[in-house]
């Protein structure tokens, strides 16, 4: 079996990223994780990964400025560079550009902590709670040039329960994240996605 060749893109402490590393030390999962990538020099998640012998990156996005499209090309190199099959966003807090998305059309998936497409965007858990939803959860989906819109892969609910906090919440939400991200990878990497 060829494992693909799988990048994981981070902006801070990479708990998604450790679910991914970990279900790929499997000998059949068909993903390998080859690249840890982050925008912030000094994000957690980096540590972690080279702690697990996975190589990793840093594409600062401070000194582009606004300049999206020009960060974009730097990180495509990146990847490109070390032979990545697949992208995974996890907890990556930068818009892509079109021109990337569609460059990396159909490899490129991220993981959402909402019910997609319930709660695009940021501050999902406090949201969810104001709109006195019964169900919340998470959702891996591919990458649209519309934020959070792309079609699911896969995606598993929690209820919400009385007296829930935006933590409590998140942290069950994050227990699926957890279980499903890998999931997802694995029906990307075997063609099911």
């Amino acid at each position: 079996m060829t494992r693909k060749r799988a990048a994981i893109l981070i902006s801070g402490r990479g708990s998604n990223m450790v679910a991914l590393i970990e279900a790929a030390k499997a000998p059949d999962y068909p993903a390998e994780i080859a690249l840890v990538v982050s925008n912030v020099p000094e994000a957690a998640g980096l540590d972690r990964a080279r702690g697990a012998g996975i190589a990793t990156e840093v594409v600062d996005h401070r000194p582009f400025g606004k300049d999206r499209d020009a960060f974009d090309r730097r990180l495509d190199a990146t990847l490109e560079a070390h032979r990545v099959d697949i992208v995974c966003l996890a907890g990556f807090m930068r818009v892509l550009s079109p021109w990337l998305v569609e460059r990396w059309n159909g490899r490129l998936i991220n993981i959402h902590p909402s019910l997609l497409p319930e709660f695009k965007g940021l501050h999902t858990h406090e949201r969810a709670l104001a709109a006195g939803v019964k169900q919340h959860g998470a959702t891996v989906h591919f990458v649209a040039p519309e934020l959070d819109s792309g079609p699911i892969i896969e995606q598993q609910s929690v209820p919400v329960l009385p007296g829930d906090t935006p933590e409590s919440l998140a942290a069950r939400v994050l227990e699926v994240e957890h279980r499903i991200y890998p999931l997802a990878l694995k029906r990307l990497a075997e063609g099911r996605a």
